[in-house]
């Protein structure tokens, strides 16, 4: 029997943005096996993903490793695949297209394109939008692409949250990918101080640091959440995030998973991209958008704060 092979390598972000898309591919092809070619931090929770039946890791290695590229080609030609849905989108898995996956039909943005459009111009619409036509382009009824249900993920961390926190609680993300601190806003000490100022403590402030940003956590003057010392797993986050009173978080993936969560809380933008383009802010978790993050001060984000949290 042929498969079909879906490629999404991340970020987490992107990973819980595409759930909708593989729940709308599974339901599409009920008698196929769905695979999905992911990247190595994000093999563990995807395997637990209902909507796929299996997950394949690809390192990402450098393209001009031909033994690395040679190996892979073999072990994907092995699961016969027929049809590829492209949701990275990318240069490399462009590459793949042309000399890894060959004579197989794809569905990608380039598919997905009306008669003299243009990718730089399709790229600008909000990313469920284009997930959701490039689903459509294919045939595929489209369901779940804009309904993304996390419930899969969610696991019991009562043990957890009664260490750190007896009732509700804030949940802050102040951190953001090395690569691109623009997305980084700076005051996020100040702010804390003042939650717990304005709020008399009614809310322990808790953070929940990745293996690179405990050390940055400690110096903020909130609750640190770890699993025996070490930072949680990924359904751990999620589920901490589900059950958190507020999130207040950089443009990160813990903020897509607020959202789509249907949390309250609030998720800071500057330049580098926009609220609508991202397709993050729904009823409840919205942006305040800024040119510039270092110019946007405590007050403003805690006036947002405090008309959505009494």
């Amino acid at each position: 029997m042929s498969n079909i092979l879906i490629i999404k390598h991340g970020s987490l972000g992107d990973l819980v943005q595409a759930n909708g898309a593989l729940k709308d591919i599974k339901n599409f092809y009920k008698n196929r096996k769905v695979f999905l070619l992911t990247a190595q931090p994000y093999a563990v929770f995807m395997s637990e993903c209902p909507y796929i039946d299996g997950v394949i890791i690809d390192k990402r290695l450098p393209r001009w490793n031909l033994f690395y590229l040679n190996n892979l080609k073999k072990n994907l030609a092995k699961y016969n695949f027929t049809k590829i849905f492209d949701l990275q989108n990318s240069s490399r898995t462009k590459f793949y297209k042309r000399f890894i996956l060959k004579n197989v039909e794809w569905s990608s943005t380039e598919t997905s394109l009306e008669p003299g459009q243009k990718k730089r111009d399709f790229d600008k619409d909000p990313v469920l939008d284009r997930m959701e036509i490039q689903l459509k382009k294919s045939g595929i009824q489209t369901e779940f692409v804009k309904n993304i249900d996390l419930s899969w993920a969610i696991s019991d961390i009562s043990r957890l949250a009664k260490q750190y926190a007896n009732n509700d609680y804030i949940l802050l993300f102040p951190f953001c990918s090395k690569k691109l601190p623009q997305k980084k806003w700076p005051f996020f000490k100040d702010l804390i101080s003042r939650l717990k100022q304005d709020y008399k403590n009614k809310y322990p402030v808790l953070l929940a640091p990745g293996p690179d940003e405990i050390e940055e956590a400690k110096e903020l003057n909130a609750k640190v959440v770890l699993d025996n010392n070490e930072p949680i797993n990924i359904k751990t986050l999620i589920s901490l995030i589900s059950n958190a009173k507020f999130i207040i978080a950089n443009d990160t993936g813990p903020a897509h998973i607020a959202s789509h969560l249907d949390k309250m809380g609030v998720v800071l933008f500057g330049s580098h991209t926009t609220a609508k383009k991202v397709s993050i802010e729904n009823f409840n978790f919205k942006a305040i958008s800024v040119g510039n993050l270092n110019n946007l001060t405590v007050e403003t984000v805690l006036e947002k704060v405090k008309s959505k949290l009494n």
